[in-house]
């Protein structure tokens, strides 16, 4: 994982970028990881950010025995064409 910081109080992740800051809202349910929202402020999008923060959220999902659930199409659409080969 790179510096993706687990903002609790927020019930978001978080990776700040310069002086920006993109991050996933999430919500924790038993082994469900769902990512609600993911957000990328406008000088950060096209920069691959949003990705690296969502490649973290795998990274910990996986390391913590969680099933990911995409609300939002950005998450969706990244978990599948990320999805683990096998």
């Amino acid at each position: 994982m790179s510096d993706m910081i687990d903002n609790a109080d927020e019930s978001r992740f978080e990776l700040h970028v310069d002086s920006h800051v993109v991050y996933a809202d999430y919500r924790r349910q038993g082994n469900d990881l769902y990512i609600d929202y993911v957000f990328a402020p406008v000088p950060l999008r096209g920069t691959g950010a949003s990705g690296r923060l969502m490649a973290d959220i795998q990274q910990l999902a996986v390391a913590q025995g969680l099933k990911i659930i995409p609300i939002c199409g950005y998450a969706a659409t990244w978990l599948r064409r990320h999805a683990p080969k096998t």
